[in-house]
């Protein structure tokens, strides 16, 4: 059992509001979503979660920025031949012919596009105080990893804090072929630039051809990560890119309702941290 809860601190994005429409927000939404538009917006945001930080030994705060995957093969797929065709028997395939979602599929051109519509947010941002996390966390699934490596490309990041790719991070798993990942020789020889959590396996343990992991195994996954980063990790600000299951996941774990991310979109949601 977790000795921490958690919980959202709304007021700072307009995703926060409790009637806030995905459709309408969009993916992208200009910075990010952030209600302060003044020059200094990222500065103050940091300094109020600084200050949060320094009010109370048994709370924290931190600032996690949410990113979901690009489109990849396996959405086309489910586009395509409608949601319960696709989770009763397409998903459950490699691919019909035409397409291949599975294993681990990667990202569509358009996909790629997404991810790089992020970096260009990231980069305008940027003159207003908004620096690349030193703690980014992924999934090690494909379309997540390119995402990850496309949001973050050719902005100023340190060698000494590379992207950590963490099992926990990864989509719902089972019966969907798209969401049984690569080795991680695979994943290494592909991403150099990420490294691995520790005990990160090399074939994939986790994923089995007959059940489907529950939004309440989801949750508790969620929050094991959130537990880790709470424990180990000192960094205000952290960057999770990973994917539309367990990214509801972590809202559910903070107490907070289910968002529909569209691919390629960001969420950033400020958390409270309180020990038990």
């Amino acid at each position: 059992m977790s000795l921490r809860s958690y919980s959202v601190v709304s007021g700072f994005f307009i995703q926060d509001h409790l009637n806030a429409d995905p459709a309408l927000i969009g993916a992208v939404p200009p910075r990010f979503g952030l209600i302060d538009g003044s020059d200094d917006r990222w500065s103050n945001l940091c300094q109020k979660i600084q200050r949060m930080n320094e009010a109370d030994d048994q709370t924290s705060y931190k600032l996690f920025i949410f990113g979901r995957h690009g489109e990849g093969f396996h959405n086309v797929g489910e586009a395509k031949y409608g949601t319960k065709a696709w989770d009763d028997y397409w998903s459950k395939l490699n691919g019909d012919g035409e397409l291949i979602w599975g294993p681990d599929p990667k990202l569509t051109s358009l996909g790629e596009e997404q991810a790089r519509i992020v970096n260009h947010e990231w980069r305008n941002e940027s003159k207003y105080g908004l620096f690349v996390p030193p703690s980014r966390y992924c999934s090690p699934l494909t379309r997540a990893t390119k995402t990850c490596l496309l949001t973050f490309d050719g902005l100023p990041t340190s060698a000494n804090h590379p992207v950590v790719i963490v099992e926990n991070c990864r989509e719902e798993y089972g019966e969907h072929t798209c969401d049984k990942r690569n080795t991680r020789t695979w994943v290494s020889t592909y991403f150099p630039e990420f490294v691995f959590e520790e005990d990160f396996t090399e074939g994939d343990e986790l994923w089995t051809a007959n059940e489907r992991e529950t939004h309440l195994q989801v949750t508790i996954r969620a929050q094991s990560v959130l537990d880790m980063i709470f424990n180990t990790d000192d960094n205000d600000v952290i960057s999770i890119t990973a994917h539309g299951g367990i990214i509801n996941g972590f809202l559910t774990a903070m107490g907070r309702k289910r968002y529909a991310l569209p691919t390629g979109g960001v969420l950033p949601v400020v958390v409270k941290s309180t020990l038990q």
